[in-house]
């Protein structure tokens, strides 16, 4: 706590470092439940998981003695880009303030531009730049309608996993569903998943929820 609180919003350094610094460890800290557990904490490292395992990569605590190269790698990266955002951003601090100077209604179709580029660079392909325009429409539509970005890309990256599972345990029990509700683990995981849904659906929970999720 500053001394002078009052200093705050007219310029001091402080206000400005703080919530950075916290923005800063977040970012970093987000890893650990991705590299020990294999959930991603949010949509980012939920895209993070889509890309590991489209290399082959499984998220977990295997990663670590299976892939070290990987794992020291990532701790490795990170001190290096720290390193490099402070060599970048303390000479080009001036350049940086100029960018945000630019109109929005520029800077959006300038970035729009590049992704189709960079999109199309992949494969040559102008079938690829129509469905990412297609998702860009489908992700506006889901902006308007206030859905969360977070369960749409965690259903996207943990859907096949758990189709696979399924169908595994279908296999196993020979297309019996009943196997799930009969098995100790399962159905407890059942039940456990349940009560979140009806507690959710409450009343009283959902007003709190919209209450705390309402920004100011």
């Amino acid at each position: 706590m500053a001394k002078d609180s009052s200093k705050f919003g007219k310029g001091d350094i402080r206000g400005v470092a703080a919530p950075e610094s916290a923005n800063n460890a977040a970012a970093q800290t987000s890893f650990i439940p991705l590299l020990t557990l294999g959930i991603p904490p949010n949509p980012v490292m939920a895209l993070m998981v889509g890309a590991m395992i489209i290399q082959g990569i499984q998220p977990g605590p295997q990663v670590m003695t299976e892939r070290p190269q990987l794992f020291w790698g990532m701790i490795a990266s990170m001190w290096i880009g720290n390193l490099m955002l402070v060599v970048l951003n303390l000479p080009l601090i001036g350049m940086w303030i100029k960018l945000l100077t630019v109109p929005y209604r520029l800077l959006y179709p300038a970035i729009l531009v590049f992704c189709a580029i960079g999109v199309y660079s992949l494969s040559n392909s102008q079938f690829d730049v129509v469905i990412t325009a297609m998702f860009g429409f489908i992700g506006y539509l889901f902006v308007k309608l206030d859905c969360e970005p977070a369960p749409l890309l965690l259903g996207f990256i943990l859907g096949p996993m758990m189709e696979e599972n399924l169908r595994r345990a279908m296999l196993l029990s020979r297309g019996d569903p009943m196997t799930f509700v009969t098995r100790p683990l399962s159905a407890t995981l059942l039940a456990v998943s349940l009560l979140l849904l009806i507690i959710i659906m409450l009343p009283a929970i959902r007003k709190k929820r919209e209450e705390a999720f309402v920004e100011d």
